[in-house]
């Protein structure tokens, strides 16, 4: 098995300090958090932008902001930020952070009910026009699959040439109008993707470490933090990304799995060395 690449999704868009006082606003709480889960396992870190006030945000201007405080940390850290943005962007809002040249970047592949009114909204055409985008500035994407129709439409995209190599999927699971996180979901995600891929797992809530034991198990890899998960356990909130990261590497631990660098994660991924 290849070493076990662990992500931290570190705030999110949506999840805030009055849920959970560890969620990080600021560049500087975001910077920490970033290197405290880079010191416990983690080579990548998924990256939304917020304002001081917790505001999500796509701007080019507040990403860098982040970006650069974070990297005068742990510079070597993959930095893999979202294109996901939050409910309700444009299209070319959503990508304003790919002008801050990023190493790595999340590709949704397809649309989704988030609860209530709230639709994820993720077109063959959105998808299309993010793939290209992402060739065209030789960034590295991470396929987002919430369901098995999202793997199906992904494998079309691979035949007809838009979506290339390496192939590295991502299964968001447990997010309500997605797939649920049972094991059955997870085998069957696992099972439909091509042989030569790479997978990671991010269990939402209550998911987050089943899935990561499966994950581990399996030869796949794993994403925690805050943004998928507020708890090291059932009614107990996580005092930080950092304690989420340590229980995975505890895990991994338990299956003999040893723990990818970024300088490793780079090349499981087939990404240019730094």
């Amino acid at each position: 098995m290849d070493k076990l690449i662990i992500t931290c999704a570190i705030t999110g868009a949506e999840v805030t300090k009055e849920i959970n006082p560890a969620v990080p606003y600021t560049a500087e709480e975001m910077a920490e958090s970033a290197y405290q889960a880079y010191l416990a396992g983690a080579s990548i870190i998924h990256l939304h932008a917020r304002y001081d006030d917790g505001t999500p945000t796509q701007e080019k201007e507040r990403f860098k902001v982040l970006i650069d405080a974070i990297k005068v940390k742990c510079p070597n850290v993959i930095i893999q930020v979202s294109t996901g943005g939050a409910v309700g962007m444009s299209r070319d809002e959503r990508l304003d952070v790919l002008n801050v040249n990023p190493e790595m970047a999340t590709l949704d592949c397809g649309t989704l009910n988030f609860g209530g009114d709230d639709i994820f909204v993720n077109t063959e055409n959105d998808i299309k026009y993010f793939a290209e985008k992402m060739n065209n500035l030789g960034v590295r994407y991470e396929m987002e699959c919430f369901e098995k129709g999202h793997i199906d439409t992904t494998l079309r995209f691979i035949k007809k040439g838009v979506i290339k190599n390496h192939l590295h999927f991502s299964f968001v699971l447990g997010v309500r109008g997605g797939m649920t996180g049972e094991e059955r979901d997870f085998l069957f995600l696992k099972e439909s993707i091509p042989n030569n891929a790479t997978y990671s797992v991010a269990g939402i809530g209550r998911y987050e470490f089943s899935l990561a034991e499966l994950a581990i198990k399996h030869g796949g890899h794993v994403r925690v933090g805050l943004e998928d998960n507020i708890y090291i356990e059932k009614g107990v909130l996580t005092k930080s990304n950092r304690e989420l990261v340590e229980k995975v590497v505890n895990l991994a631990n338990k299956y003999g799995r040893e723990i990818a660098t970024p300088e490793e994660t780079r090349r499981i991924l087939e990404m240019e060395i730094k």
